[in-house]
């Protein structure tokens, strides 16, 4: 049997026993050993040789983001998955383990009333992340490629004459995990007169969405922050969906206003890119455009199927150039997809749909240029 192994890297006597006895009892996985510190965690991968690393991001001597680029440096191939909890200090060095070649993360629980039960919770998430890092090929548990489904209602790579028929007025974009990478190359391409705004669904926790707005800030010519109810949108504006808040876009007038609500979790996310597609369709009719990229989980593809029912485009990260080819992957196999395209190749495209219609003007893409818009 195919079984996935892994050190489980943590100062936190209890945090190993625990995760160690919760990934034992799975039959297709094997803790080959723990470390209390990066320092032993290294001397330990050359004997024990991890598939996956569970690190925690916070430790004496050598903390999670030393020991993650040691073994970038060292393990290429091994995936490591960060251990956090829920403090600024520790989501801001979780986006930058996440920045040096991380996988994925998982919040630690804090201890109290229910420990037990959270933490069961937190072992369950790590052991679905790490099956994804390590997906078992023999038993097809990773995704398809991309070029195995073509569109029932529209070919995937269709025309210029269909696939540019309408005119755009706003960007949708969903992404998991992945996305703070993707989010960071794709955004940084849209000049500030990007001709409309943009709403941006990452699946993360409340701390983590303001510092990955913070930094997209930081980075981009487009102004980023994160969205809040009231907030009337306007062309060269992106905002990201609070965590633990959905968000979606209404109409007031001549004008389109953002609102954050706390309705239930959809596909087991809040915020949901459903709940943002869905208000995008029911607003902006067949002049939304929608782009799903890397992230596991299926949210997303319902929100597309409204949005391709109204007329607007629809557009999906490939496999090759996603961290997990989840969310995409179900948007494509429910048939709304207009193009299927690296993630290089994204910034290009909706640069192309987002001044179809719009007054002639020169396009950059990262300083070249990319000819005239017509």
């Amino acid at each position: 049997m195919f079984k996935r192994r892994i050190l489980i890297v943590d100062d936190s006597v209890v945090i190993r026993r625990s995760l160690s006895d919760a990934l034992s009892r799975e039959s297709d996985l094997e803790v080959v050993g723990s470390a209390p510190s990066g320092r032993i965690a290294l001397m330990k991968m050359a004997m024990v040789r991890p598939d996956v690393v569970a690190l925690d991001v916070e430790m004496p001597e050598m903390d999670g983001l030393q020991t993650l680029a040691a073994i970038r440096k060292d393990y290429s191939q091994t995936s490591v998955i960060m251990l956090n909890v829920s403090t600024d200090q520790s989501a801001a060095k979780t986006l930058d383990a996440l920045t040096l070649g991380a996988r994925d993360y998982v919040t630690k629980p804090n201890t109290g009333p229910g420990f037990d039960d959270v933490l069961r919770t937190f072992a369950c998430e790590l052991t679905s992340k790490i099956r994804l890092c390590c997906p078992d090929t023999s038993r097809g548990d990773s995704a398809r490629s991309s070029k195995d489904y073509v569109s029932p209602a529209k070919a995937s790579f269709p025309t210029a004459a269909t696939d540019l028929a309408k005119r755009v007025d706003v960007l949708a974009i969903g992404v998991s995990t992945g996305g703070p990478n993707a989010l960071m190359e794709l955004i940084p391409q849209f000049p500030a007169d990007f001709p409309v705004p943009i709403l941006i669904v990452q699946h993360m926790p409340p701390i983590f969405t303001k510092l990955l707005a913070q930094r997209l800030a930081a980075r981009c010519k487009v102004s980023v922050a994160e969205g809040t109810s009231g907030q009337k949108l306007f062309p060269g504006g992106a905002w990201i969906a609070p965590g633990d808040l959905h968000m979606a876009v209404e109409r007031e007038g001549d004008a389109v206003r953002i609102l954050t609500h706390q309705d239930p979790p959809e596909n087991s996310c809040r915020p949901a890119a459903d709940v943002l597609f869905r208000s995008i369709a029911r607003v902006y009719r067949s002049h939304g455009l929608a782009v799903v990229m890397t992230g596991m989980g299926k949210d997303g593809s319902r929100g597309c199927e409204q949005i391709y029912a109204a007329g607007g485009q629809v557009l999906v990260q490939d496999e090759a150039s996603s961290v997990v080819w989840g969310m995409p992957s179900f948007v494509v196999k429910a048939g709304v997809v207009d193009r299927i395209l690296p993630l290089d190749e994204l910034g290009p495209e909706i640069l192309k749909r987002a001044w179809r219609f719009r007054p002639e003007k020169r396009l950059q893409v990262g300083g070249r240029p990319m000819g005239t818009r017509s």
